[in-house]
Order: structure tokens, then sequence, then C-alpha cells
């Protein structure tokens, strides 16, 4: 399937479901998927300096453009930390590569967990949501055998819903699986 696919579906199935379903008197109001952030926490960058480097290359393969590593913002002497320190790496996506990143994420990634029986369905309270992943290795682009360490990641998906319900419907629409159906 190629990347349009999904825009496609969004606008052909997705809004006029959403529409119906909240009742909504212009297609402006129809919640929609702004961006996508891929975030990595690396806490032990401050030993080792490779892991950033790694961590960069590892996103960049994952998502098709290219990782940022994130600074410290200031000093924590207690975990080694100095002020502009690299501590992680992020990826921010939009438009196409954001749709394509979900595609591969919902239809190729996830199922490739062990025991995978659904994400969480808990939103922040202004329609967006954030997904925990312990390993990168369910995503086909990494190498098993060449990767040193198990990151994880968090995925933020940001929409432009107001509340968790309206959040929720779409995200579903979107083909995320949800543990329990609400």
């Amino acid at each position: 399937m190629s990347t349009n696919t999904l825009k496609k579906d969004y606008q052909e199935r997705i809004v006029p479901a959403l529409t119906k379903e909240f009742n909504y008197s212009t297609v402006m109001q129809v919640p929609r998927l702004e961006k996508i952030v891929i975030n990595q926490g690396l806490g032990e960058a401050t030993q080792d300096k490779k892991i950033i480097e790694t961590a960069i290359n590892e996103l960049t393969a994952i998502t098709g453009q290219k990782a940022v590593p994130t600074l410290s913002r200031k000093d924590i002497s207690n975990f080694k930390v100095r002020k502009k320190m690299p501590i992680g790496v992020r990826v921010t996506l939009r438009r196409e590569k954001m749709y394509e990143f979900l595609e591969r994420l919902v239809r190729v990634a996830l199922p490739r967990i062990r025991d995978f029986k659904g994400i969480e369905s808990k939103l922040d309270g202004r329609g967006n949501y954030t997904l925990g992943i312990n390993e990168q290795i369910i995503f086909p682009e990494i190498n098993i055998d060449a990767i040193s360490k198990l990151l994880g990641m968090n995925i933020t998906f940001v929409t432009s819903a107001n509340t968790d319900e309206e959040g929720y419907a779409l995200l579903k629409q979107f083909g995320l699986p949800f543990k329990n159906a609400k």
C-alpha cells in the first residue's frame, strides 16, 4: 500500500464516520492527526557516548527521517548530567511520513510484539495518546544481530481532538489496536 492510502482512507472513510458519530456540522471540526513524535530517553548516554549515535541511526532507519539528540536543560550531579549534554533522541513526523509510519506501526510492528493483546486506551485529557514500546526490535528496519542494547521508546500521537473520546475514536479508526473498546 502506498502512503496516500491512509490519508485517502482518512478523507473518504474516517471523516464521514466521525462526523456521523459526533454530529459535527462541518468537516473542519473533525479531529485529525497532526503529528507523531517518537522519543527515546537515554539516561545511560551519560556514561557511553556511542549510545546516542546508535539510537540516532536506529530511529532514522525506523522513521525514514533524521533523528535529533535531545539535550539536558540543567546540571544534575546525582545523575552525572551536565547542561546541554545529549540524553535522548527524538523525531517529529508530519504529513506523508507520519501516515507512512503509522501504517507500518499498525500493520507490521505492533503485531510482532510477543503475547500482544492490544494497547492501553488511556489518553492525556486533550485527545493525545502516548504509546510506550519496550524494544526497538519490533520494527523490521532494525537488524536484530546488529543491536547492542534494547532501547524502548515513546510514540506520541498528537491530534486536533478536543476530548479524549474524540481522540480515541480517531485513533481507533486509524487502526490502532486498543485492548478494551469503550
